[in-house]
Formats: C-alpha cells, sequence, structure tokens
C-alpha cells in the first residue's frame, strides 16, 4: 500500500503503476534557449565547465571552473557568476585572488579543489552560520565552508572521503527528509567511469562509498551525474550525467576522439537509479558540440516561471566558444505516460492519499482525451467516480483538477484504499497530487 498523502509524484518511474496497455514512458527532452553565460573572460577558456547552480533568495548563484588545459596558459580556477532571472548570469567583480596582476575578476576559490568545486546551500537547521556554504572539492575529497558563499576555507586540511577516482565533478548535498548529507563521487568499475555515494551526519565523518545500481541499463561512461533531490519532491532523486562514448568520432581534424550527451536517471532510495538509455540533451546541430566532452549538464535545477524549469549545460568544450547554455522544461515535464491513437490505459497501485482534490500535469492533441476512474483496492469503480462518469479532459496545463459528475471533492476517501485508472487517446500525463484548496 502506498501512503501518498499530499505530495507530488512524478511518472518518471515505475513506482506508482500496477498494470497498464497501450501505453508508453516517453522521455522528454530540454528545449535549447538562450547563452546563459560565455567563458571568454581571460580567466576561463576553452576547457570551462564543471557548472553548479542554485537559489539563494532572489539570487541564482553560480559557480564553475575556468580552465584552458592546454598549450602555455594552462590554469583552473573556480569562478562565480549571478543571475536575478535564471536566465542570464553577471559576474561581479570580487577582488579577491590575482590573476596576472590585477583582482578586478570573478575567481572565488583558488585553494584544493580548484578543478572540480561543487558548492551547496547547506539546508541542515544545525548548520553553523559560518559554515552556511558548503562544497566537496579536490580529490581526495575535502571539506569546504563559507557564511556568505563567496569567501570560502577549509573546514580542515584532512580529506573527508579518500575511496574513489574524483577524477570529475563530485558533489554533496544536505537531505532534508533523511536527514544526513549525501555525496555521489566518480569512480571506475571495470575500466568504465560510474558514480558511488557516501552519507555522513556531518559532513566530515562518511560512510564507505557504494556503487549505484543501474539494474538492467547497459555499462556506459558515466563522466559526472549532477545528482540531486528534485526540488517540487525532494523524495524522488534526479541525475543529469553526461554520458561519454570514447570510440565515436563525428569531426575528422579535431585532435580528440569521443562524443558526449547527457541522460537522465532518477531514485527513491538514492542507491538504486533508473537510467533511461536514450539521450537526455543531444547535441543537436552545433557542429563543434559533436566533438568530445559535450552536452554537460549543470548540478542544478532552476524555477525561471511558475510553468518552467531551467536547466543549465556546457557546449562547445574545447572551442573559443565554449559557454553555459540554457534549456527548459515545462513544469515536472521530464517523463510521461503516453498514449498515441486509438489510446491505452494504465491503473496505479493501491494508495492512499490527503486532501480534497486530485490535480494532474497532462498534455493532449486536438482531438485526445485524458479521463480518470477511483476503485477500490480490488479494482472496483466507485460509484460516481467512474470512467463514464469523467468527461473527457483535454488541452495543455500543469495543474488541473480532475471533475466528475458529481463535482471535484474526493475527500470522502481519504485514508481509505484506492486506485487510479487513467484512459489516455493521444495524450501525455506526467504527474498527480491530492491537494487541499
Amino acid at each position: 500500500m502506498l501512503n501518498l498523502g499530499s505530495r507530488l509524484e512524478l511518472f518518471v518511474d515505475d513506482y506508482l503503476i500496477e498494470s497498464r496497455s497501450g501505453i508508453e514512458q516517453e522521455l522528454h527532452h530540454p528545449v535549447p534557449q538562450n547563452v546563459a553565460l560565455e567563458f571568454n573572460a581571460p580567466w576561463e577558456g576553452p576547457t570551462s565547465c564543471y557548472a553548479t547552480v542554485f537559489r539563494d533568495g532572489d539570487l541564482v548563484r553560480l559557480y564553475y571552473r575556468g580552465s584552458n588545459n592546454e598549450g602555455p596558459d594552462f590554469h583552473q580556477v573556480t569562478c562565480y557568476a549571478e543571475s536575478r532571472d535564471g536566465v542570464t548570469f553577471t559576474r561581479p567583480n570580487l577582488g579577491l585572488f590575482d590573476w596576472k596582476g590585477s583582482k578586478d575578476n570573478n575567481i572565488v576559490w583558488t585553494g584544493p579543489g580548484e578543478h572540480n568545486f561543487a558548492p551547496f546551500l547547506d539546508e541542515n537547521p544545525t548548520c553553523k552560520p559560518e559554515e552556511r556554504y558548503k562544497a566537496l572539492a579536490a580529490g581526495p575529497l575535502v571539506a569546504i565552508a563559507s557564511p556568505d558563499a563567496i569567501h570560502w576555507n577549509l573546514i580542515r586540511p584532512e580529506p573527508v572521503i579518500t575511496e574513489g577516482a574524483f577524477d570529475s565533478d563530485n558533489l554533496a548535498f544536505f537531505d532534508t527528509l533523511r536527514g544526513e548529507y549525501v555525496c555521489y563521487l566518480r569512480d571506475f568499475a571495470d575500466g568504465v567511469r560510474t558514480v558511488r555515494v557516501a552519507r555522513s551526519p556531518d559532513f566530515l565523518n562518511w560512510t564507505k562509498p557504494e556503487w549505484l545500481d543501474f539494474g538492467d541499463a547497459p555499462k556506459e561512461h558515466l563522466y559526472t551525474n549532477a545528482v540531486q533531490p528534485y526540488f517540487r519532491a525532494p523524495h524522488i532523486y534526479m541525475g543529469f550525467p553526461k554520458r561519454f562514448v570514447p570510440d565515436r568520432k563525428k569531426v575528422p581534424e579535431h585532435p580528440y576522439d569521443g562524443l558526449s550527451d547527457g541522460v537522465f536517471m532518477c531514485s527513491r532510495d538514492g542507491l538504486h537509479f533508473r537510467r533511461y538509455v536514450e539521450g537526455f540533451i543531444r547535441p543537436g546541430l552545433d557542429r563543434s558540440n559533436w566533438t568530445e566532452r559535450n552536452m554537460m549538464p549543470a548540478t542544478g535545477l532552476i524555477a525561471t516561471l511558475p510553468e518552467e524549469i531551467s536547466i543549465y549545460y556546457v557546449e562547445n568544450y574545447r572551442h573559443d566558444t565554449c559557454r553555459l547554455r540554457r534549456g527548459t522544461l515545462r513544469t515536472d515535464r521530464f517523463v510521461s505516460l503516453s498514449a498515441g491513437y486509438p489510446g491505452g490505459e494504465f491503473i496505479t497501485k493501491p494508495l492512499t492519499f490527503e486532501g480534497k482534490q486530485l490535480v494532474i500535469n497532462y498534455e493532449t492533441s486536438a482531438i485526445g482525451s485524458v479521463r480518470l476512474e477511483l476503485q477500490d483496492q480490488t479494482g472496483q469503480p466507485i460509484p460516481g467516480f467512474t470512467l463514464d462518469d469523467c468527461p473527457p479532459i483535454f488541452g495543455n496545463e500543469i495543474e488541473h483538477v480532475v471533475a466528475w459528475r458529481v463535482g471535484t471533492d474526493v475527500s470522502a476517501l481519504v485514508g481509505k484504499p484506492v486506485k487510479l485508472r487513467f484512459a489516455l487517446v493521444d495524450a501525455d500525463v506526467y504527474s498527480l497530487r491530492f491537494v487541499s484548496r
């Protein structure tokens, strides 16, 4: 028996599904939007990458590696930019670190881990004010903290996690539901780049890293992981790894082999992940994205409009046009349960809920429709809430309150096990939630 309460549930996996017929799980893709930031400052360069974004009050903070890994100008520094709208970012003049005789720059860190500095806003209610922002960096991983997101210091000089490869972006966050810190780090298994997870009660003492379980997904090089609790449904972890395909080459004159794209994965426990093999962020028409180590998703998602979520990714890696691109998805629309014409159905497992109305996130064609039926736990339709009692729902809405002929009030069923039967015709359903309104 599933207890949904009033939490948002996304159809990104099979957690809710008991049976389906004529229904496919469809992965959706970000729509490329504007260039959020060109990595063209002198202290940045063509191998700038490893971006992290998070919302902090009225600001969206962005951290990234500024680097040029080739030639006499080899360098790596951690840079900082910020935004009010999450659409375009500007570089504040921080005046902290010297770059060729001047501190007029946005370099925020040059200590251990300038290669892969991955900060976060600590949501632990017992967090010390001087450690409100934290990061893991370097390899082995050291713990770093800041009171203001700008001035950073080592919490202690000794590494806090020593088992792993770490030669990529390694990230951490505080899981507010489980009350612990979580770290996702890079390692190799049988020569393949993959991900391990460690946990900590205090950010200093960590468990032995465990290998992530990707079920029956094929072994693939996951260069990064970008795992975070989804901010609208934090019981679901979402990851956006950059997948690396080392044995392919598309642009003959490029000096390095390999191709990359962004992929999508999700988990309910942080260890076992459903990883979609289809590409989530493809290289597209830009020829400079068909060279190695491109389409690297940033860690972090930002709600830029009520109906829009922005995701950011590095493109044109190792080219003079290296930059951070913004892409957008409609809110919660990562994966849908989808039916074409003439249609299909799916039924949820028995569940209980809290609330007065059922809200769905859906989309149909002009001839498409969604209808819902509420059943008891044996699968018998509940009078007044049958499929025939539900007028066809059509359109495109992030939040639609489902109505039957008796109305929208389902509060009489609170605490009672029910199943939800969805009948779809040329339609997609992305999420559901019971609400009190």
